[in-house]
């Protein structure tokens, strides 16, 4: 296209949008190049304004200019007939966090991928080594409990990683142990450092240190608070009978937002749930109406994933607690099923981080459980979330590399691929469950919501309107669908037709720029020391 007819394209745009959304706020935004996209004629569907109509979506400088019919061309135009154009969607619990997980979670539709329910610690130095490296998609973590409570407990100052959870889980002071006046000062130190790095809040593993008192916890709730930051919690306990049972996890989490006033996040809250959903779902649902902070998510799936090493797995009252036998656990790398717990123990031992499934619910051929994993996905306010683990080869490492497609070897659970699009294929397009705008306030709206308060760059994002964050999804909604499985993990999820990340293209007419790092960090202000 030549100079004149970009510069002559862009002034009809000006004018139309100033005379649709005034022309003072939109000039500011256009650069002297006249440099643009417009993506045309697509259904936009938009949560945060309600809109569902065909029409215009123009981007300049990484934001949104303006939303409206008729906006003309620009220097790149998307023709979006007969797609859905709608905001890029948030994945709020996600453990990848690397170029290959990012790119699996871009089919999946996600254009911001954060990790809030581990964290990371140092935060600083997490952040720092994003940068230098690049990324796929927009990034953030919270600063992990977990790892504070190792520091605290055990003297180790290892960064957090799959790898590091995985090895500390030997020494199991920090997984049982209450800690002392002296050790809690340590978990909090650590925890404000990580916050003062821009930290989006703390992510609290409870059920990986279920040892942990009631009063280290209100500390941490307190300083959450004090913060003005949320929790985001996998909750202590997640067995179907007392004591410890996932009711008693969910009244200790009810008191501690009732107690301290902390956001309390529910993290996963189908596989926390267990099979006793229903019961727990009418107690989170009494204290919201309270007026209580918390908030929920949940992914699409029965069947959840973690490391080997954790506590819930050794206990000696495994079946009778969980009513799964040890067949339910299966290693994600070879596909193997345990027989007992001395097998498993002893895989405990050798191999403590090798990721494994837990299929929970059997939603193929239990209607009942079917009706539980929709209370949770369906729950009212709630978001989707993948609870996305790293891609691992078939020796056990996690795969950071740059290959695309990934290796063939390269294994995670399903949802680390899919977990938008299935919510969207099966409970939108196919059992018209929920309509598609609700769909997308779910996985877009939502989850934006949720952080606004605390984090000021989420205010931008999850929403189509004049002056957003420029993260767009544009999908063939009759198209749109998962294709991986529990037996071929690493395919990427079909009908998504163009990606953009912060106003640049990464994926166009299907295809993925492999040399593209748009992503950009998602982050609390700094605070100096």
């Amino acid at each position: 296209m030549r100079a004149g007819t970009v510069r002559d394209t862009a002034a009809l745009i000006l004018r139309r949008c100033r005379r649709a959304f005034g022309g003072a706020w939109l000039s500011a935004f256009w650069s002297d190049d006249m440099s643009g996209l417009v993506i045309s004629g697509g259904r936009v569907v938009d949560p945060a304004s309600g809109m569902d109509a065909v029409g215009d979506v123009a981007v300049v400088d990484g934001k949104i200019a303006a939303v409206g019919t008729g906006l003309g061309g620009a220097e790149r135009v998307i023709d979006a007939t007969g797609l859905v154009v709608a905001p890029g969607f948030i994945d709020l619990h996600a453990h990848g966090q690397s170029i290959p997980a990012d790119r699996m979670q871009a089919f999946d539709g996600v254009t911001t991928t954060l990790d809030l329910e581990a964290g990371v610690l140092p935060v600083g130095s997490w952040y720092e080594r994003q940068a230098r490296k690049g990324r796929v998609l927009n990034y953030g973590a919270a600063t992990n409990w977990a790892f504070a409570r190792i520091g605290a407990m055990t003297g180790s100052n290892a960064e957090s990683s799959l790898e590091a959870f995985g090895n500390a889980m030997r020494d199991r002071r920090w997984i049982d142990n209450v800690a002392t006046d002296a050790e809690v000062s340590g978990v909090l130190e650590r925890l404000t450092r990580g916050l003062n790095e821009g930290g989006i809040g703390i992510g609290i593993l409870n059920a990986y240190a279920p040892g942990a008192g009631v009063q280290e916890l209100t500390a941490v709730c307190q300083l959450a608070a004090a913060k003005d930051v949320p929790t985001f919690t996998h909750v202590a306990f997640m067995s179907r009978i007392d004591p410890e049972s996932a009711v008693e996890a969910y009244i200790r989490l009810i008191g501690y937002a009732g107690a301290t006033g902390a956001h309390m996040h529910i993290c996963h809250f189908n596989s926390s749930s267990k099979t006793d959903i229903e019961r727990c779902r009418v107690l989170i649902a009494k204290a919201q109406a309270q007026g209580l902070p918390i908030t929920v998510e949940a992914y699409p799936y029965g069947t959840g994933s973690t490391v080997l090493a954790a506590a819930f797995f050794s206990d000696p009252q495994f079946v009778e607690r969980n009513g799964t036998g040890y067949d339910s656990v299966q290693r994600v790398t070879d596909g193997y099923r345990f027989h007992d717990r001395e097998e498993l123990l002893k895989a405990q031992a050798e191999e403590p981080s090798s990721l494994v499934l837990w299929h929970i619910l059997d939603t193929d051929n239990n209607a009942h459980h079917r009706d539980l994993l929709d209370m949770s996905v369906l729950y009212p306010g709630g978001a989707i979330a993948s609870d996305a683990m790293p891609w691992t080869t078939s020796d056990g490492k996690t795969y950071t590399g740059d290959a695309w497609p990934l290796p063939d070897d390269a294994t995670s659970h399903p949802r680390s691929a899919g977990c938008f699009t299935k919510f969207i294929r099966e409970w939108v397009r196919e059992r018209k469950t929920v309509s598609l705008l609700e769909g997308v306030r779910k996985c877009a709206l939502i989850p934006a919501e949720i952080l606004s308060q605390s984090t000021p760059a989420m205010r931008a994002k999850g929403r189509l309107t004049q002056g957003a964050d420029a993260d767009i999804v544009v999908f063939d909604y009759e198209k749109l669908s998962d294709r991986a499985t529990f037996t071929a993990m690493n395919r990427p999820s079909d009908g998504v037709r163009h990606l953009v990340v912060s106003g640049q293209p990464l994926i166009s007419d299907g295809v993925l720029d492999v040399t593209a790092r748009p992503g950009k960090p998602v982050r609390r202000p700094v605070v100096e020391s």
